[in-house]
C-alpha cells in the first residue's frame, strides 16, 4: 500500500521570532512536497496562542492551493461556530474553486472559551451555534435559496465540488458523533475511539443516514526525520517541547485529546507519543511492516528552517522512493 505522507503546517513559533520568513518557507515546502509526490498538506485553527498557532486556516489553504497543483489540502479542524455561517459558506466555495476541489476540512466545535470570547460568541451556546452553522453551510451549497433570519438567501458561487466540498464532523464526544450522523456526514475523531464510533454508527442506523468514520492511524503524532536521532533531539527537542507544552496547557477536564501526556522536559517528551524522531531507514522498515501514514511537522515550535527542510528532503529523497519500490 502506498504511504500516505503529509506535512503539518500550523505555523507555531517562539516568542519574538519573525513570522514572515516562516510563512514563505511554508509555501515553498508545500510546493516542493507537491512536486515530489507527498500526499497532503494539513493545517488547523487556534486563536490567541502564545506560539502564534495558525488562526487563519482558510487563508493558508488558499495560499497553498495557489502554489501547488495536485496535493490534497486539509484543515483539521476548522472551528466553524466562530464564523458567520453565510460568509463561511462563500469563503469555502471560493476556496473550492481556487483549489479545484482539493481542500477538505474537519468541522470542529472547539473547547477553549477564550476563542469564543475573542469573536463575541457565547461558549455556552457552542452546540447550537455548531448546528446552525452546519445547517447553513449545507443549504448555502444547495441549488435553492433558503430562509435565513426571515429572508431568502441564495449564496453564490456554488462550490466546484458536488454536492459540496468534502468535510467531516470532528470531535471526541458522543454529542459530536450523534451530530455527524444526524447531518449524514462522515465522523472524524482525532484518534481511534471505539466507544464513540459505536455511538455514531448507532445514530446512523436510527436516522437512516449514510456515513463512515475516518481517524488518523497514529492520532496526531508527528515525525521528524534525521540521520542522527540523538543529535536531533539535542538540537530540536526544545522546539518540540515548546509546541507540545502550549497544547497541553489547553487541556480540559474529562475531554480526551490525542496523545495527551503532558511533558515538562525534553526527556519526558521523548517517552511520550507526541513526537517521534526517526531515521529514513527506520521509517521505511515500519512501512514495510504495515505502517500506512506519516505526518512531518517541519516548522514545529519555531524549529529552524534548515532543520525542517532537512527532514522534508529525507522524506522525499529516501523514504518515498524506497516505499514505492516495494508497494
Amino acid at each position: 500500500m502506498p504511504l500516505l505522507s503529509a506535512l503539518r503546517l500550523n505555523m507555531t513559533n517562539v516568542p519574538g521570532a519573525g513570522n514572515a520568513d516562516r510563512y514563505r518557507a511554508a509555501l515553498e515546502m508545500a510546493s516542493y512536497a507537491d512536486a515530489h509526490g507527498v500526499t497532503a498538506v494539513g493545517c488547523e485553527e487556534h486563536h490567541l496562542a502564545a506560539t502564534g498557532w495558525l488562526p487563519a486556516p482558510l487563508l493558508m489553504a488558499a495560499a497553498v492551493a495557489g502554489c501547488t497543483t495536485d496535493i490534497r489540502i486539509s484543515i483539521n479542524a476548522l472551528l466553524v461556530p466562530l464564523y458567520d455561517p453565510v460568509r463561511l459558506a462563500e469563503d469555502i466555495a471560493v476556496l473550492d474553486h481556487l483549489s479545484g476541489g482539493r481542500v477538505s476540512f474537519v468541522a470542529g466545535i472547539g473547547y477553549r472559551p477564550e476563542e469564543y470570547h475573542a469573536v463575541g460568541k457565547d461558549f455556552r451556546r457552542r452546540g447550537r451555534l455548531m448546528d446552525e452553522c452546519l445547517d447553513v453551510l449545507l443549504k448555502s451549497w444547495g441549488e435553492e435559496a433558503f430562509e435565513y433570519h426571515g429572508r431568502l438567501v441564495d449564496v453564490t458561487p456554488k462550490p466546484y465540488s458536488k454536492p459540496h466540498p468534502v468535510f467531516f464532523i470532528g470531535g471526541m464526544s458522543a454529542a459530536a458523533a450523534r451530530r455527524a450522523a444526524r447531518f449524514g456526514l462522515p465522523f472524524s475523531p482525532p484518534m481511534p475511539m471505539p466507544e464513540i464510533e459505536a455511538v455514531y454508527r448507532e445514530e446512523l442506523a436510527r436516522t437512516g443516514n449514510q456515513g463512515f468514520v475516518f481517524c488518523p492511524e497514529n492520532g496526531n503524532t508527528v515525525t521528524h526525520l534525521t540521520t542522527d536521532p540523538e543529535a536531533a533531539w539535542a538540537r530540536c527537542g526544545d522546539h518540540f517541547l515548546h509546541e507540545t507544552t502550549e497544547y497541553s496547557s489547553w487541556a480540559v477536564p474529562e475531554v480526551p485529546r490525542p496523545n495527551e501526556s503532558p511533558a515538562a522536559t525534553v526527556a519526558e517528551l521523548r517517552t511520550a507519543a507526541k513526537v517521534e524522531v526517526l531515521t529514513p531507514d527506520e521509517l521505511v522498515a515500519q512501512c514495510r511492516a504495515g505502517r500506512t501514514g506519516v505526518t512531518l511537522h517541519p516548522l514545529i515550535g519555531g524549529l529552524p528552517l534548515e532543520e525542517g527542510w532537512a527532514s522534508l528532503r529525507l522524506l522525499v529523497e529516501q523514504v518515498l522512493p524506497a516505499v514505492r519500490r516495494v508497494s
